[in-house]
């Protein structure tokens, strides 16, 4: 995985995160709306793992660019400034609002995840139970995905093994 797209991952984990702390507030935004909107299906993860992986092969996206993306039309316009990053996405079928919003309602989703595996947790308010339920179903590879510890930063995600097709 690039160095960018992990960037973007912790960027994206970090938001998450205030989101479910902040509550109700944030919850009312137009972003986290957006997010907790979204559907999960099969046909929008095998498209997201195909864009992730042409995004991991780009050379260019090895390249830190230190900004924050502290919306989703930031992180489209991140993604949309690099005419080679908008069209490993929209190769794979997706646009690049759905690639961001897809990566933040499975960080969302992990989360609703951990926070039903406490003692005494719920399912936080907004959260999907049939998107808590794909993540669950498909979380092993979702891992897979943002961990790229012991591979060069900007090598193609290959050991997807998962995903492989």
């Amino acid at each position: 995985m690039s160095k960018t797209f992990r960037l973007q991952v912790a960027l994206l984990t970090a938001f998450a995160i205030v989101s479910f702390v902040s509550g109700s507030a944030i919850a009312q935004d137009r972003d986290t709306q957006e997010v907790f909107a979204y559907t999960l299906t099969e046909t929008s993860l095998a498209r997201y793992v195909q864009a992730t992986r042409n995004l991991a092969a780009l050379q260019e996206t090895c390249d830190d660019d230190d900004s924050d993306s502290q919306s989703i039309d930031q992180a489209v316009a991140r993604l949309n400034a690099q005419p080679s990053a908008k069209a490993a996405i929209q190769s794979a079928g997706m646009t690049t609002r759905e690639y961001v919003v897809f990566s933040w309602s499975i960080i969302h989703n992990g989360l609703a995840v951990w926070a039903l595996s406490q003692p005494g947790g719920k399912l936080p308010a907004g959260a999907s139970k049939a998107n808590v339920d794909f993540y669950r179903k498909h979380e092993a590879g979702l891992k897979s995905l943002g961990s790229s510890k012991s591979r060069d930063a900007c090598a193609d995600d290959r050991s997807d093994e998962e995903y492989e097709e």
